[in-house]
């Protein structure tokens, strides 16, 4: 009978699991449908979902009280001024750059937003549906902390409001600049409308303000309460759109497309096209580093072991030194592509047969530069689905003059950060297949990057499976719980390697775009361990511990390459 029992009741790992696909198919169908009132019917299935699953990085969203990190995270995804919107206007690039209207980007996401009125926010979508699930999932959750503030400082169906209201009311839309008295009876009365200690509150006051606006954590609470009012008082419900051109174009890799010609084009104009090329997605700066920045401060530097180098330059004030590292790469054999696409992906392209070897910061072999001469393109990171879309694009023939060339590619590193289920922050995961999240689809390749080649070197580095997550903002501990004690040995997880690993084998395998035996490479460094610090957002950001990870990976991929 127990044994019966046992295949009844659903584990909360399932429960989750399922709620994460009806957000997914709930939010596919309201935007084939144009429109939907997040507060009302329409968005019922989101806020339900979100509550039955409380994810980590969203923290006490079901409980009573305010959310307080969990909404410092998603307001520094957000464009400045979306609490103030009752309409939310998702966008394709259409065209508001050239207007008068100035371009507002958030503070940790490089996406273009217009604030088109008083009441409306337009957001600008060319990074694919998984930009569009980020944000509807961010929205969600604000919408939903708007109404706890709301129910709270409502008395009564005819909008009378609690004392904490007014007083908080009167700070916000006062003219003068608030003393620092002002300023603490005003935190004083929203820790009582959030359900949170005034010390909880202050600790986190400052990462809220801007320059523009010190006061914005006392403004965002403001303006998520007086919406929540105006929707519960006088049925006024915040409504999301999405244009008809966004409709229209997403999925058909217009940006990806036209990114992607960028590139083969200015190969193709610096006779590079036919060489063999090694495309490279990382940041902008670990492969431009690793090659001439030990060159530009071996002189200031004599006695730094290279990975303090490398974290001086990663510090906001050596913008002077990153300059020069970035002119003495210009000058040997580097080109910047900026991305004006939309793809949001800038690239540099490395000629190595203008590498002078003695100069390089890595031990590289003089005959491969000589008779190969292979060509290095490192593209920035893509954002979940778009990344399918990059290097679907990119590893397609390059037509000119009705003519196919196809692209000599020799090999694909993927390096990124994800979060990790054993070890800890600024570890490595070396995958050796990735899996989609809430499906069985999975996609194993030869890594040509091997656990012992990055081990010794103080970091510790894991071997086995990733989950590439529809969002990373969607999973909870029940759910990572579940993939690490599982049968498929997941190590990790992330956004974009399944989709990395699609689009390559389908050039390879499929299309016949590129040979069949090119080499693979995927390694990732840990952002953080979800099942250790809860929240993904508690560990707070990676600052240098990421710093010899990141190069360890770096230097093994550049001397595979140029070896």
């Amino acid at each position: 009978m127990a044994n019966n029992k046992k295949h009844h009741t659903r584990t909360r790992a399932q429960e989750s699991s399922n709620a994460i696909e009806r957000m997914y198919i709930t939010m596919r169908h309201l935007f084939n449908r144009g429109f939907y009132k997040p507060m009302g019917i329409s968005g019922e299935t989101l806020r339900e979902s979100l509550l039955l699953l409380r994810p980590e990085i969203y923290g006490s969203v079901a409980e009573e009280k305010a959310e307080l990190e969990g909404l410092l995270y998603v307001i520094d995804r957000l464009p400045q001024g979306i609490e103030e919107c009752t309409f939310i206007n998702l966008t394709s690039d259409e065209g508001y750059s050239s207007s008068h209207f100035k371009p507002i980007i958030p503070k940790k996401r490089r996406r273009n937003c217009y604030r088109i009125d008083a009441e409306q926010m337009n957001i600008e979508i060319t990074r694919g549906r998984s930009e569009i699930y980020d944000i509807l999932t961010h929205l969600t959750f604000i919408f939903i902390e708007s109404h706890k503030i709301g129910r709270r400082v409502l008395i009564n169906e005819d909008g009378a409001t609690t004392r904490d209201w007014s007083k908080l009311e009167t700070a916000v839309l006062s003219k003068k600049k608030l003393t620092q008295e002002a300023r603490e009876v005003a935190i004083s009365h929203t820790a009582n409308i959030l359900g949170r200690t005034f010390n909880e509150i202050m600790a986190l006051y400052k990462a809220y303000a801007m320059p523009s606006q010190p006061e914005r954590f006392l403004h965002i609470v403001y303006w998520l309460g007086k919406l929540a009012i105006e929707e519960l008082i006088n049925n006024n419900k915040r409504t999301i759109t999405f244009s008809p051109v966004l409709r229209e174009r997403i999925g058909h890799h217009i940006h990806g497309e036209i990114w992607a010609d960028t590139i083969k084009e200015t190969l193709y104009k610096n006779d590079l096209l036919e060489k063999p090329i090694h495309i490279i997605s990382a940041n902008m700066h670990s492969v431009m580093n690793t090659l001439f920045a030990t060159k530009v401060l071996k002189a200031k530097d004599a006695k730094k072991d290279v990975f303090e180098v490398y974290e001086a330059l990663s510090k906001e004030e050596n913008e002077g030194l990153r300059k020069q590292v970035a002119k003495e790469a210009t000058q040997n054999g580097m080109m910047y592509i900026k991305d004006t696409s939309g793809a949001n992906i800038d690239v540099q392209v490395f000629d190595t047969a203008k590498f002078n070897t003695a100069k390089l910061g890595i031990p590289v072999s003089e005959t491969v530069l000589k008779d190969k001469q292979p060509v290095i393109v490192v593209m920035d990171y893509a954002f979940g689905e778009q990344a399918y879309e990059t290097i679907d694009e990119l590893l397609k023939p390059y037509k000119v003059k009705n003519k196919n060339i196809h692209l000599n590619v020799d090999s694909i590193s993927i390096m990124g950060k994800a979060g990790i289920l054993e070890g800890g922050k600024g570890d490595i995961m070396i995958p050796s297949a990735h899996i989609f999240e809430g499906t069985a689809d999975n996609y194993p390749f030869k890594n040509e990057l091997k656990k012992e080649d990055l081990e010794g070197q103080g970091v510790g580095v894991y071997e086995g499976s990733m989950i590439t997550v529809l969002g990373t903002s969607l999973q909870n501990k029940d759910i990572l719980k579940f993939f690490y004690n599982s049968t498929w040995n997941v190590i990790g997880l992330e956004m974009e390697g399944a989709h990395y690993q699609k689009a390559i084998q389908a050039a390879s395998k499929v299309r016949g775009s590129i040979q069949s035996n090119v080499k693979v490479r995927y390694a990732y460094y840990a952002s953080d361990n979800p099942l250790e610090t809860g929240a993904t957002l508690a560990s707070g950001g990676l600052g240098t511990s990421g710093v010899k990870p990141t190069y360890l990976i770096t230097q093994t991929i550049l001397q595979q390459i140029l070896n």
